[in-house]
């Protein structure tokens, strides 16, 4: 099949590194695969890194130089189906095949759970424009049917799959020294965008109330809440026991230095690819009941589940897990496992192959 995806967002996260994963197994599955998204996006300079091809196109704002540049790359690229992936370009698509007349089915995929906003225009959007919408977990697809009244047979749950090869437990002393950290310390880590919902702030709160100097904090990610979250560090005194190493490509490296992975989201999750990355490394999760977040995790077989935006239980949960090695170290093989039997990166393939083989017999 011909598919493009596109996508508005100049952010770097999850989602931008879900698309090209996605895109690049498929295009190793023998499809004809591109993505069109803005010039100053980092997805753009990252696709040739992943081998995806791209066009860069002025779609980051709704406006009209945008739709008639996407308008006029459907005409000539004539894909088989489109797949956007945040709301500006799933907008943009959606007029630009309307106007088209004969225009390529679109299929929506919804990686966060913020709600759809109950309008008629959004009710046109997802119930006569899209074909299809993928959702990153099964939470997000029962909230579009129940708040937003979309049809269940239009909207399929696919949460984002992992390389097993590539996230294997290691050898944890010799991923530190690789990394320059101690290897004697007590690692807690945090790989995500630096964005607020992502709950860094709770989590250096945590980190502050923990009664160990032997504890090392390391933040892994890049965005807009470093300047927040440098000034909370420095306000708790924790500048000589937490380190922000910034956006990394190899996160599997840095993960496997940790002795417990921490998301303390308290909005806008699906099933983050964070935590079955380090489900998969073989990690002790402490997490939250966000999104679709306990569809990856019940709370005392394979991770620490505790409320968002509580400090004192997230400190606890991280505590108890230093202080008693047997539970960290079963948590994180039955968090693997839990992994390993349904986020496989095949599964994912396998079933956004079939969405996109479906959805052209759909278009109405």
């Amino acid at each position: 099949m011909r598919i493009l995806h596109t996508e508005a967002s100049c952010g770097w996260g999850g989602q931008e590194i879900r698309i090209l994963e996605e895109a690049k197994g498929l295009i190793a599955r023998g499809h004809e695969v591109s993505l069109a998204c803005p010039s100053g996006a980092r997805i753009f300079s990252e696709a040739g890194r992943y081998g995806v091809p791209v066009i860069a196109l002025p779609i980051a704002r709704k406006n009209l130089g945008g739709l008639f540049a996407l308008r006029r790359h459907l005409a000539q690229l004539r894909p088989d189906v489109v797949n956007t992936h945040s709301s500006t370009d799933t907008w943009l698509t959606a007029l630009a095949c309307a106007t088209l007349g004969h225009g390529p089915p679109i299929v929506r995929t919804r990686h966060i759970s913020a709600p759809v906003p109950k309008n008629a225009a959004s009710r046109w959007l997802y119930s006569g424009a899209v074909c299809h919408v993928v959702t990153a977990g099964e939470a997000l697809r029962q909230q579009l049917i129940e708040g937003s009244g979309v049809l269940p047979e239009r909207v399929t749950s696919v949460p984002t799959g992992i390389d097993p090869v590539r996230f294997s437990p290691g050898d944890k002393r010799a991923a530190r020294l690789a990394l320059g950290l101690d290897p004697d310390a007590r690692i807690i880590g945090i790989v995500a965008t630096l964005r607020s919902w992502k709950g860094h702030l709770y989590l250096l709160e945590a980190f502050a109330k923990l009664a160990r100097s032997d504890a090392t904090l390391l933040i892994i990610g890049e965005g807009p809440m470093r300047g927040p979250i440098e000034e909370r560090i420095a306000e708790l005194q924790l500048t000589n026991r937490v380190r922000l190493v910034g956006q990394q490509d190899k996160p599997e490296d840095w993960l496997r230095s940790l002795d417990i992975f921490c998301l303390p989201s308290y909005a806008n999750e699906g099933v983050p690819q964070a935590i079955l990355q380090a489900m998969v490394t073989g990690l002790p999760v402490v997490t939250t009941p966000v999104g679709a977040i306990l569809e990856a995790v019940d709370d005392g077989q394979t991770a620490l589940v505790v409320p968002p935006k509580d400090a004192f239980a997230l400190a606890g949960a991280i505590d108890r897990l230093m202080q008693d090695p047997d539970l960290a170290r079963r948590l994180g093989r039955a968090a693997r496992d839990r992994a390993l039997e349904r986020y496989s990166r095949a599964a994912m393939l396998d079933r956004m192959e079939s969405v996109f083989r479906d959805v052209p017999g759909k278009r109405k």
